[in-house]
């Protein structure tokens, strides 16, 4: 099994470059899945029709849409790797979302199906026919699905498409859902209980029902636009402190088109004083070096500051003290002060955990009173945001 895979996986990645791996291992485990899932249904249809039992028709049936879903697979990949255009300046990347959404529907399809013969098979028990060649056939039928969700484990963790995912959870379903048809065999042939192949039916319904469900999160996170990994964001901010020109970096937000399309934006706080071109050439270094190492298209907005007014300066760290007191968790930055008629106005932006948000208000009006209280004569004016990473 484990020197196929390789064999496989090697042999699509001969004479390819790096562009074209992702899309050919993709193919793999769909074209995989549909030779197998065709010659399983032939099989398991067969032995649904001669031992009259509802479960081994239903998986077979099941392997017959895994062709379908296989399909969706291979038409997705393609059409996501599609070149940017006028109306798609971000690529078609996210397509194979959509594709794993469908796949993800065939899944609740087959659950539903399954289930609905199921019942059934309850209120209208049939004599199961019992063959020792049938629990052969099907147990081969489970290796099969078995190195079928192994192949997509392996092929998915090289491509992180959620294609494959969606594929390995199916053929491990398979393996459940076939299991349980041998179950069904056995206990009618030597208990006489006909009723059993309905209930492990049900049984293997529901199963397959949370995987779906549990699919189908995975697929519609990133649609609706998820947070970037630790390690993504932590990286591409130490990129940008390399140069000590830069004094620190806030508001950090990663946008995702599908795999290797990210786009991200930032703000980089530099000491007002520097001379502008050499923040530019800073600022556009960390930003080529971004792309280059981690594949994300970067745009950084120069934020500057002036720490070298020793009051601005004490008033900044008193004010950091007073909010790290408050709560460790909150950061500031954008702290601008200006004086009018003798009394001074500060704002800037506090940054606070998403599960902060809905007391956001709470946050604002405690906080102000505080600083308030700590700065005589002084306005305070906080905008309270939420991290994005």
């Amino acid at each position: 099994m484990i020197k196929l895979t390789r064999l496989l996986i090697s042999f699509v990645n001969k004479n390819k470059d790096e562009s074209e791996i992702r899309s050919s291992l993709s193919n793999l485990g769909a074209y995989s899945c549909i030779i197998c899932n065709l010659l399983l249904c032939v099989v398991k249809f067969l032995i649904g029709t001669l031992s009259a039992s509802v479960s081994v028709t239903a998986d077979a049936v099941n392997n017959l849409s895994d062709c379908a879903s296989n399909i969706v697979t291979i038409t997705g990949t393609k059409l996501s790797n599609k070149p940017v255009d006028k109306e798609h300046p971000f690529g078609h990347g996210r397509i194979e979302y959509i594709s794993a959404l469908i796949v993800s529907f065939f899944i609740f399809l087959m659950s539903f199906e399954l289930a609905k013969a199921s019942v059934g098979k309850i209120i209208n028990p049939t004599e199961i026919k019992y063959s020792p060649w049938f629990l052969v056939v099907l147990v081969i039928a489970i290796g099969v699905k078995f190195w079928m969700a192994y192949l997509n484990s392996k092929l998915f963790k090289l491509t992180q498409n959620l294609n494959l995912k969606a594929l390995m959870l199916d053929s491990l379903n398979d393996c459940l859902a076939t299991s349980s048809t041998i179950v069904a065999l056995i206990v009618s042939k030597f208990l006489h209980f006909q009723r059993i192949d309905g209930i492990i039916g049900i049984g293997v319904s529901i199963f397959i029902f949370v995987s779906a469900i549990k699919m189908l999160f995975d697929v519609v996170s990133p649609l609706l636009g998820e947070k970037p990994s630790k390690e993504l964001s932590e990286r591409i901010e130490s990129i940008i402190l390399e140069d000590d020109i830069v004094l620190g970096v806030h508001d950090l937000i990663v946008h995702s088109y599908g795999d290797g399309k990210k786009i991200a934006s930032a703000d980089a706080e530099v000491l007002a004083s520097e001379d502008i071109f050499a923040i530019h050439d800073v600022i556009d270094k960390a930003e080529r070096k971004i792309l280059n190492e981690l594949g994300v298209t970067m745009c950084i907005h120069i934020d500057p500051i002036r720490p070298e007014n020793s009051e601005l300066s004490t008033q900044i760290k008193k004010t950091k003290q007073i909010i790290k007191d408050y709560n460790p968790a909150y950061s500031l930055h954008d702290f601008q002060k200006s004086e009018n008629e003798g009394k001074c106005f500060v704002s800037f932006d506090l940054i606070i955990p998403f599960e902060d948000e809905e007391n956001k208000e709470e946050i604002g009006r405690d906080l102000t009173e505080i600083l308030e209280e700590s700065f005589k004569n002084t306005e305070f004016e906080i905008n309270i945001e939420h991290s994005y990473i």
